[in-house]
This record gives C-alpha cells, sequence and structure tokens, in this order.
C-alpha cells in the first residue's frame, strides 16, 4: 500500500477517525469531497496536500457558487448557522427528465437544493451536518445522525455504526445504533452507552443499541440507513398484528 498518495472519499460521510486511520496505514492521503448525481457529480472537494480541514466537505469547486439557505424561506444564512446547501454552477442539471414538479423543488433561481444540511466556516470550508430527511425529531429536539456516529467511530472495539431515527409513541422517534464491532472485540451496551453518555449530550444519547455482523450497503458500500428504519416498522407491525389477534 505504500504507492498510495492520494484518495478522495465522496458517496457517504467520511469519519475523521476512519481518515486517520487510513493515513496511518497507507502513508497516503485520504480527503473528503462532496457531490449529488445533480451536479454531474462534484461541487466541493478538501486540498490534497495543504490546508486540509478534517471533518469538512472542503471548498467549492472552480466556477461553482455555493451558500447555506434557511430551508423555508430560502434565506441566506450567515457563517457557523446550519442550514440547506446550496449550490450553483455549469455542472448543475438542468432539471429532471419529465418531472417538473420535482424540478421546482429542487432547482430555484438557479440555485439547486441538494436536501443536505451543513454550514460554512469564517474561511469558506463548508460542513455537512447530515441529509435533511435523516434528521431524527426526538422529544422536540433536532438531532443528526452523523454526529452521533462521529462518536461511536472513535471507539476502539467499533469496526462500522450508523445511527437512525425510529418510531416511538411517546417522542416521535427515538435514536437507535447500529453497531458492527471489529473482529475479536467484545463491548456490551451498557459499556457502550456509559461511553456514549460521556461523549454526548443526554438528548443525542442512543435509547437502543443493536449489534450485527454486518449492515446493509449499496454496491459501493454505502450503509443503507433507510432500509435499517424500514425493518423496523416491519416489525412493529408485526408486533401490533400478533397483539391485537
Amino acid at each position: 500500500m505504500s504507492s498510495i498518495e492520494a484518495c478522495l472519499s465522496g458517496s457517504a460521510p467520511l469519519p475523521v477517525e476512519v481518515q486517520q486511520r487510513f493515513e496511518k496505514v497507507t502513508g497516503g492521503k485520504l480527503v473528503e469531497g462532496y457531490g449529488l448525481t445533480e451536479s454531474s457529480p462534484v461541487t466541493h472537494s478538501n486540498l490534497i496536500y495543504e490546508n486540509r480541514r478534517a471533518g469538512t466537505i472542503g471548498l467549492p469547486w472552480p466556477d461553482t457558487d455555493a451558500k447555506i439557505f434557511k430551508s423555508d424561506t430560502l434565506e441566506e444564512l450567515p457563517i457557523g448557522e446550519v442550514g440547506e446547501i446550496a449550490v450553483k454552477g455549469p455542472q448543475v442539471m438542468k432539471g429532471y427528465w419529465n418531472r417538473p414538479d420535482d424540478t421546482a423543488n429542487t432547482l430555484k433561481d438557479g440555485w439547486l437544493l441538494t436536501g443536505d444540511m451543513g454550514y460554512m466556516d469564517e474561511d469558506g470550508y463548508f460542513y455537512v451536518v447530515d441529509r435533511k430527511k435523516d434528521m431524527i425529531i426526538a422529544g422536540g429536539f433536532n438531532i443528526y445522525p452523523r454526529e452521533v456516529e462521529e462518536v461511536l467511530y472513535e471507539h476502539e472495539s467499533i469496526a462500522e455504526a450508523v445511527v437512525a431515527g425510529i418510531p416511538d409513541p411517546y417522542r416521535g422517534e427515538t435514536v437507535k445504533a447500529y453497531i458492527v464491532l471489529k473482529d475479536g472485540e467484545q463491548l456490551t451496551e451498557e459499556e457502550l452507552n456509559q461511553y456514549c453518555r460521556e461523549n454526548l449530550a443526554a438528548f443525542k444519547v442512543p435509547k437502543l443499541y443493536e449489534f450485527r455482523t454486518e449492515l446493509p450497503k449499496t454496491a459501493v458500500g454505502k450503509i443503507l440507513r433507510r432500509k435499517l428504519v424500514d425493518e423496523e416498522k416491519e416489525k412493529m407491525k408485526t408486533e401490533e398484528a400478533n397483539s391485537t389477534s
């Protein structure tokens, strides 16, 4: 692996712990970039050899504009405030084929609304907090799965982790973490819960944990959070049917 000089990570968030481990093992650089199918598909990336900023998607590409908007009003938000990432540039699509309503909801005055929540710092680096549709609303609190996942990935026994909001009759949604341990490692739910309480605000700590040998993924290795949520909903339907029969 000594031949590796630089790699670009995309498609899914790059945990800082994974980046650090990769660079330690290979001696090469690993930087995070960002884009969408609708943007052909790149809009941002970190610089490889200098001025890298871990945990960010980097800077907009040449001829690409990027802003943070308040989703409901399209008001531009100030530096450091979380809103929806919007981009404009020559790589942005003209629209969805034969889907005028979807096009109108996604393209506003030439800006592509990405559906990703994030913010920009004072130096123009952009941070993705999470997908707008993946945000968990539990007991009135907004919780972004990526923030919880970053903490889980820092645990020395965890190989993979994903966090999802599952239906809860009282809180609306509740936070559940799905965990794959490294080979040979052991970790109890109680130990993991204590670790999370030490590193997260109380309302962000997962209420449920599930240890698995693997997680559902796409062909390119992206973890399918939505599939896990669908599994939970089906499980709840089955339990309700059994309780009424």
